[in-house]
This record gives structure tokens, C-alpha cells and sequence, in this order.
């Protein structure tokens, strides 16, 4: 009995290799023989729609139905790369969308699962544009416009994401441990799995006197990251490109 959880691939064109090492991983035993596989955001490094045309796209939806189809759930939530993935393609892809701030069970412990980006909240100026970037309007608006003026609009913003990092404080951009002690006391948890910051660790502490955990997964930029959890322990893992 073992479930398993990855964040932040970033998949893109330009380096192939990763979606190989996606695709072997989704193939592989590990992942046929899971009781189901979470993907906590960023799958890629930029969705324009569920209507791109991409080769891409293709090969992320024919990965992941193969693994539907061999009996595992896989289970997708949108992260602040590919917010703008919809049910469309989840029905392509077959998996099931999960809500930021979803409790599930895993063999008997509720965990909660989140992309992690809304518990960066010192990055003031990413959470106003993140407000702002996620409402009805501006998502319709987006994807009104035609697909190579979405995928121009996509780099600039990957340049923008750039700029921004490499201008702010490291410190500034990983969780507040005050709204991650919120969002677990909110949700009746002691233990958070979530992605976004590209630190891999298991941190324990305590949480109003009991024992608590928060797992943060790898990204997948020079290699994999993997986090395995079975009834007994939970272990947090590198893959390694063929």
C-alpha cells in the first residue's frame, strides 16, 4: 500500500529529457501498483488552455490516462503555472481536479494538500497579482485571445517570474510559518503535503502540543522528486534521468 505525490515539473519543450523521466515514472511499477498518484501543481511550465495544440499536452494526457486506465486514480491540482487548466483537459488527461486546501484521508490520517504559493505570504507583490490573475474575468479574457498570443503572453510572463525572483529575498518567497500553522489549525490537521518553494524537506514541529509535518516536494528541473507515503512512513526521494 503506498500512495504517491509530485509538484513543480514544469514540463516544457525545451528539456525533453523531464518528460521522459515523467512519462517513465507514470509507466513504471511504483506508480501502476499506488493507490492513487497526486500531482500538487505546476505541471508545467506554462499553460495557455486546454486548447493548445501542443505536443506537449498530448503527451501529458496520454501519460496520465494510461495510468486511469490501469486502475490508479490520479488526482491534479493547479498551481501558479497551469492555473488556467480546466476541466477539459482533466477529462482528457483523466484525473480528478482537487480544490487548493483539499483534505484527503491517507490511511487514517487526514493530510492536507495544497500547491503551496498562498502560504508565501510575505510575497506581498505576488499575492496581489496572483488575486488578481485568478478572477473569472481575467482567466476569460486570457483565453479569449488567439493561441500564439497566449503563448507570447505565457513567455513574458515567465520573464516577469524571473525578474521577480531573482529581485526578492529567498526568505520572502518560501511558506510564513504563521499561515502555515493557520491553514492546518483551519483545516483540523497535523499534516501538510504541498509544493511551490523547491525545497524538498520533511519538517516536524509541534502544533498546539501535538506532533506535526509539513512535506515539502522537489521540483523536477535537473531531476525527479517523488514523495511516497504508505501506512507507516513517508519518504521523500530524488529520480534520476535515464
Amino acid at each position: 500500500m503506498h500512495t504517491l505525490f509530485i509538484a513543480d515539473l514544469h514540463l516544457d519543450a525545451s528539456r525533453p529529457q523531464i518528460t521522459q523521466l515523467f512519462e517513465d515514472f507514470l509507466a513504471g511499477d511504483e506508480a501502476r501498483t499506488a493507490d492513487a498518484v497526486y500531482i500538487l501543481g505546476d505541471l508545467v511550465e506554462a499553460w495557455i488552455g486546454d486548447d493548445d495544440d501542443a505536443e506537449l499536452p498530448r503527451r501529458i494526457a496520454k501519460a496520465t490516462h494510461g495510468l486511469r486506465d490501469a486502475g490508479v486514480p490520479v488526482y491534479f491540482m493547479v498551481g501558479n503555472r497551469d492555473f488556467l487548466l480546466g476541466e477539459a483537459f482533466a477529462q482528457r488527461a483523466g484525473f480528478t481536479l482537487l480544490d487548493d486546501g483539499t483534505v484527503h484521508d491517507l490511511y487514517g490520517r487526514p493530510t492536507l494538500l495544497m500547491h503551496g504559493d498562498l502560504l508565501c505570504t510575505d510575497d506581498v507583490a505576488y499575492q496581489t497579482v496572483r488575486r488578481q490573475v485568478r478572477t473569472p474575468e481575467w482567466k476569460n479574457q486570457i483565453l479569449a485571445m488567439p493561441l500564439d498570443a497566449r503563448r507570447a503572453f505565457a513567455a513574458k510572463a515567465r520573464e516577469d517570474s524571473r525578474a521577480h525572483t531573482g529581485a526578492t529575498m529567498e526568505t520572502i518567497m518560501d511558506v510564513n510559518a504563521d499561515a502555515v500553522a493557520t491553514a492546518m489549525r483551519q483545516a483540523g490537521v497535523t499534516r501538510l503535503v504541498h509544493g511551490h518553494t523547491h525545497r524538498p524537506a520533511i519538517h516536524r514541529f509541534d502544533l498546539d502540543g501535538q506532533p506535526a509535518e509539513r512535506i515539502v516536494l522537489g521540483d523536477w528541473y535537473e531531476q525527479g522528486s517523488v514523495l511516497r507515503v504508505t501506512p507507516e512512513q513517508v519518504e521523500l526521494r530524488g529520480l534520476a534521468p535515464a
